[in-house]
């Protein structure tokens, strides 16, 4: 399943006219805390530090989508709970754009929470979520890649489009897509329907997923604010029932107020787990090469990216040693 980047579309003023960004860098990131903790003495989450150069995770992801988004279409999800970490770093983001949750509560809550928003400035908003703490090689080709995903979500208005990575091991911490037979039309050639997705497989069957063609799930997904929306009402229709009751709110005080009686009530909750996974049939795939991507969820995989760029580091750590283990 090697395809080039297609830049088919349906109808690019639709794609450009009503295209977002929306930039998740509310989670916690505690599986790396052990070298976050080295790098910056502190416990901040991973994509406010400098693990991959002198910018943050958090700022490489502006400047990757910044070729794709304009400033004033892109959101940023934000925790209430990180702000001494962030504050410098979001400066220059006008408030309305920045959308603080009280606390992390997983990455359903904090989709819904900027799908609202978007409905509300763009009810035909075609939109892209970014995690804030990814690394990719070749931005160039993540932003072809790209283009053909925006294209796609423009051609397939119930669909939402994934990201999927061709995997070269059996990893058990990421989610895995089974792609389907491809269909005609306008569709770009690289975008197939999806069977069945898979989160976090036990290792045989990782490797079994993998001899199959299956690909990674990056989470790094595009379509319509409805076909989001239509999703989420399927599978979380109480919590999302929850959020559409104090969109309603007259006052961004009041709004503010019952935000945080929401989360204080809700549990954490999984896009992927409880929202994918319970819905293939409404999500395509775009197979995407050549982009060297890395989820850096876990200290190994940094240190691995780091290697593979000959890049040295004074932090003294060693991932799954003592010494990584005592940081932790």
């Amino acid at each position: 399943m090697q395809t080039e980047p297609d830049t088919t579309t349906c109808n690019e003023a639709d794609t450009r006219d009503h295209r977002w960004g929306v930039i998740l860098a509310g989670g916690d990131g505690k599986r790396l805390l052990p070298l976050t903790r080295r790098i910056t003495g502190d416990d901040r989450p991973k994509q406010f530090c400098s693990v991959m150069g002198d910018q943050t995770l958090l700022q490489q992801t502006q400047s990757r989508i910044s070729k794709l988004v304009p400033p004033e279409r892109t959101l940023l999800v934000l925790t209430r709970t990180h702000e001494a970490f962030y504050e410098d770093q979001v400066l220059g983001i006008a408030p309305s754009r920045r959308l603080v949750q009280p606390c992390n509560r997983g990455t359903a809550p904090a989709i819904i929470y900027s799908l609202l928003h978007l409905r509300e400035m763009d009810s035909d908003g075609i939109v892209a979520f970014f995690p804030s703490d990814h690394h990719f090689s070749d931005d160039g080709a993540f932003s072809r890649h790209m283009e053909s995903a925006y294209a796609a979500a423009a051609c397939l208005p119930e669909q939402v489009i994934l990201l999927g990575i061709p995997p070269d091991s059996p990893e058990v911490e990421y989610g895995w897509i089974e792609p389907g037979i491809s269909t005609d039309g306008d569709v770009p050639s690289s975008v197939f329907p999806v069977s069945r997705f898979w989160e976090k497989p036990r290792p045989n069957f990782a490797a079994t997923l993998m001899a199959q063609g299956c690909l990674w799930n990056s989470f790094v997904m595009v379509g319509r604010v409805s076909a989001f929306l239509n999703s989420i009402r399927q599978t979380l229709p109480s919590l999302l029932g929850a959020f559409e009751s104090i969109r309603s709110s007259s006052s961004t005080a009041s709004e503010e107020k019952e935000l945080r009686e929401l989360y204080s009530s809700i549990p954490a909750t999984s896009f992927s787990q409880d929202v994918m996974s319970m819905r293939p049939t409404n999500l395509a795939v775009l197979c995407a090469t050549g982009l060297g991507w890395s989820d850096l969820g876990e200290p190994s995989r940094v240190l691995s990216v780091l290697e593979s760029k000959g890049a040295k580091t004074d932090w003294g750590f060693i991932a799954g040693s003592q010494l990584g283990r005592a940081a932790g």
